[in-house]
């Protein structure tokens, strides 16, 4: 008998337990629903923009040649540090001395010639000279024939009343009759010897305008073959290949005994980077981003060489000029970084974090507090509720920083266990945190930020997903 009771006491038991699993009550109270809360707290918030760059020289020259020509010397590597006007490398310059030299004859042979040219000039203007001096005693020797001419014509006139009293003789008369055709031919010859000497000077002014122009000539000539000289010169020295600025030799794109053909365009022969101890970062910003920078930014930026490294620099510019891959438009962001170690080398990939907003020890609730929505909007929120929800409108995500701030929602459990819509003015946000400038929330407060894994609160759960119902309670 005993054996039979404890069979049955424990059948009973059994079957006790299984009704009280199946027909237990569905519903419940909203407060047997867990939720994950999360404290509203109080600290710093930092909103910055991640982005990717690359690092570069701050000037990067191109060094050329502007002559055809076999490198015979290399005196720069990689890595080779160099001054203003050092030679870097050499052509072959025994073609282009040869045409100096040519030219230096040439130049010698043309002031050669304006000497010649010169010293014609000089004889003609003494020629010229004495021509004057003869026009002179002329002009003299014709002065004094007209006086010789006016003292024969008074003797004649003598001569001539003398024979009219018949006291002269005839021979005296006719003596000075010759003598006033003799002195009237010495004039005349005076005279044309005169016009002859005019003449003479005439044509010797011309020889002088003449040697003066062969001389500017010979001017002219020694001025082409000097500017022809300096033209050779100046290739010959473009056979010494100078640095133009004082940096470090990046790279280096020519060999010894290598062509260099500059026919069409200067061929880049060596780059240098003019001062490694600052260096720049050219980083894509997305269009979305670009707005939230500003010169003087700090950033902080790490590079594959240095993991454990963090790096500091400001925002220099953001350049106007945009670029467009795949309908996704990005700006270039110029970011200056101080490189006095050399520890940063051109080309590296710098992973940067841009500050553009930071608030110190301000309201902040975490961002799944502003994801979260419960699957049924809780009638214990009424209208109030209701209404509050409207104003502030769906919060899909953190807000970016602005100045104004931006309206959002967040949840807290009510008086009856249920989820309570708070609206909220929104500040700056981290991406993790975000800052609550406005609204009835206090530091503290516990909001809620999501549901038990595969609950009906479940932050990952959707609007209007609910859990799994329970069976209905039958006792």
């Amino acid at each position: 008998m005993r054996r039979v009771w404890f069979w049955v006491i424990g059948v009973l038991a059994v079957a006790g337990a299984a009704g009280f699993f199946v027909w237990k009550p569905a519903g419940g109270n909203a407060s047997d629903v867990a939720y994950r809360l999360a404290a509203a707290d109080r600290g710093p918030v930092v909103a910055s923009v991640r982005a990717t760059g690359t690092l570069n020289p701050v000037t990067t020259v191109l060094v050329g040649s502007q002559l055809s020509g076999q490198v015979v010397e290399i005196l720069a590597d990689y890595n080779t540090a160099v001054k203003e006007g050092q030679v870097v490398a050499r052509l072959n310059s025994e073609q282009i001395e040869s045409r100096r030299d040519a030219a230096q004859a040439d130049l010698a042979q043309a002031r050669a010639d304006r000497e010649t040219k010169g010293a014609q000039v000089d004889k003609a203007r003494s020629a010229l000279q004495r021509s004057e001096a003869i026009a002179l005693d002329l002009a003299a020797q014709r002065d004094r024939a007209r006086a010789q001419l006016a003292e024969a014509e008074r003797n004649l006139e003598r001569q001539k009343t003398l024979s009219a009293r018949a006291v002269g003789t005839q021979s005296a008369l006719e003596q000075a009759q010759t003598q006033v055709e003799i002195q009237k031919a010495a004039l005349a010859s005076a005279e044309a010897q005169i016009a002859s000497n005019k003449a003479e000077a005439t044509g010797l002014r011309a020889d002088i305008a003449l040697a003066e122009a062969g001389l500017k000539s010979a001017d002219a000539v020694i001025l082409q073959r000097q500017a022809k000289l300096k033209d050779i010169e100046i290739d010959l020295g473009r056979t010494d290949i100078r640095s133009p600025v004082d940096g470090v030799v990046v790279k280096r794109d020519i060999e010894l005994g290598q062509t260099v053909a500059a026919s069409l365009s200067a061929p880049t022969l060596f780059t240098i980077a003019q001062d490694l101890r600052e260096i720049d970062i050219h980083a894509n910003i997305d269009e979305a981003d670009v707005g939230r920078l500003k010169p003087d930014q700090a950033v902080s930026f790490t590079v594959n060489a240095y993991p454990n490294r963090t790096f500091e620099g400001t925002v220099r510019m953001v350049r106007l000029g945009s670029q467009t891959v795949q309908n996704v438009v990005t700006y270039t962001a110029v970011i200056g970084v101080d490189n006095r170690d050399l520890a940063l080398l051109p080309g590296m990939t710098a992973n940067l974090q841009i500050v553009t907003d930071e608030r110190e020890d301000v309201l902040r609730v975490p961002n799944a507090a502003l994801r979260f929505r419960p699957a049924v909007t809780p009638a214990s929120t009424g209208r109030r509720g209701a209404a509050e929800a409207g104003t502030a409108g769906p919060q899909r995500g953190p807000r970016r920083s602005t100045d104004e701030g931006t309206g959002g929602r967040i949840y807290r459990l009510g008086p009856d266990g249920a989820p309570q819509a708070v609206p909220v003015r929104l500040g700056v946000t981290d991406g993790s945190v975000t800052e609550v400038l406005s609204g009835e929330l206090q530091e503290g407060d516990a909001v809620i930020v999501g549901g038990p894994r595969g609950g009906a609160a479940d932050a990952s759960a959707g609007p209007g997903q609910r859990s799994r119902p329970r069976p209905p309670r039958m006792f």
